[in-house]
């Protein structure tokens, strides 16, 4: 089992908290981001420079990924990848995603996409919060817990 962080996006905080983790469960985790990026010196941490450009580092990690394997992103259409190849992905406000509500969560993006497309302004998502944050962490620590206990 590895954890993939989509990182050009992936909040400070959220990134600190799979450090740690990384460490703590011993579990490899790879930061993958079309810019360079600073990580803990760590025999668990690595990082993937990608090239520029839209979905790339999105693209390296559904085809790098292997079933089991942990992505850590709020990019939907990622995340119905992972699942298609039998992985998980848990977005940085500590929602996992499964086959039911990645598909529903597919949708319901590409209609706002559409909105969005027509001039219609939907706005942005929330600011990052504390209970954001704790409820990643909370998130997390379940998936590990589970999914370790079912490696062993």
């Amino acid at each position: 089992m590895r954890i993939w962080i989509d990182a050009d996006a992936c909040p400070k905080v959220i990134k600190e908290i799979l450090f740690r983790a990384a460490e703590r469960v011993q579990i490899p985790l790879t930061l993958v981001a079309n810019m360079k990026l600073q990580h803990p010196k760590s025999i668990y941490i690595d990082s993937v420079h990608v090239a520029a450009g839209a979905d790339v580092a999105d693209a390296y990690i559904v085809d790098h990924c292997e079933p089991g394997d942990l992505a850590i992103t709020a990019d939907i259409p990622l995340a119905a990848g992972m699942i298609e190849k039998g992985g998980f992905a848990l977005n940085p406000r500590g929602e996992l995603y499964t086959p039911d509500n990645v598909r529903r969560a597919l949708s319901i993006r590409n209609m706002m996409d559409e909105m969005r497309g027509s001039g219609v302004i939907t706005g942005g998502p929330p600011a990052f919060s504390n209970a954001d944050r704790m409820a990643f962490a909370n998130q997390l620590d379940r998936f590990l817990t589970k999914h370790l206990k079912e490696l062993s």
